[in-house]
């Protein structure tokens, strides 16, 4: 689907992935944690992506592995490698077209990390940020983007959503946004939904006190 107009209230973005390219931040750092515990790194990565990171390591984690310092290493470890990362193409543009009290992020990371990886790549730092530190059930819930929608003043319902994630894309939905597809997700959780590779094409126009998003 493409070429479409959604009228919405406020955007709401997911990080990795919708923002932020970090595929291969986010493949060392679980790599790392499957050597030390001698678990298969593939099988982590199939269902780690837009999930908080202390969820996925109760997972997998073997027993008597203190989950919460083993989370917070792997937190530490990204914090300290903002290499490889970049922006997703159009991110930083469309977020300076957006009058920052219409716009949030809503991610599985933490504050720091977030804060980190935006700045890295030089996208504007949000007025609203939804982050695993500011929830208590984290995607695919819809706690998130209920969240950050009531914090900009408005429903979910009256909010697009971009993603990228099976889990994103089930809490954004769940919560009563519209959601977009961004990248090569086609999963159940993208279907029907409309999608665009990045977001270099998409626009957002003023429409009285409302936006029209405009996907190419």
């Amino acid at each position: 689907m493409s070429g479409s107009v959604l009228a919405a209230s406020v955007l709401l973005f997911d990080m990795d992935g919708t923002l932020v390219d970090s595929t291969a931040s986010v493949e060392r750092a679980w790599g790392r944690f499957a050597d030390r515990h001698g678990l298969e790194a593939s099988a982590i990565l199939a269902v780690a992506h837009g999930r908080p990171t202390i969820e996925v390591v109760a997972d997998f984690a073997p027993a008597g592995v203190d989950v919460v310092a083993e989370t917070d290493r792997i937190e530490a470890e990204e914090i300290d490698r903002t290499d490889g990362i970049s922006e997703i193409p159009g991110a930083a543009a469309l977020l300076d077209s957006i009058d920052r009290s219409r716009w949030a992020v809503v991610t599985s990371a933490t504050r720091a990390l977030t804060l980190k990886r935006l700045a890295a790549v030089g996208i504007p730092l949000p007025k609203v940020l939804v982050a695993a530190d500011d929830v208590t059930k984290g995607k695919p819930h819809p706690q998130p983007y209920m969240l950050a929608a009531r914090a900009l003043g408005f429903d979910a319902a009256d909010a697009v959503a971009f993603e990228d994630a099976p889990a994103g894309l089930t809490s954004a939905t769940a919560a009563g946004a519209a959601a977009v597809v961004v990248g090569g997700y086609r999963g159940e959780a993208a279907a029907g939904l409309p999608r665009v590779p990045d977001l270099s094409g998409v626009r957002v126009a003023r429409d009285g006190a409302d936006l029209s998003v405009l996907l190419p």
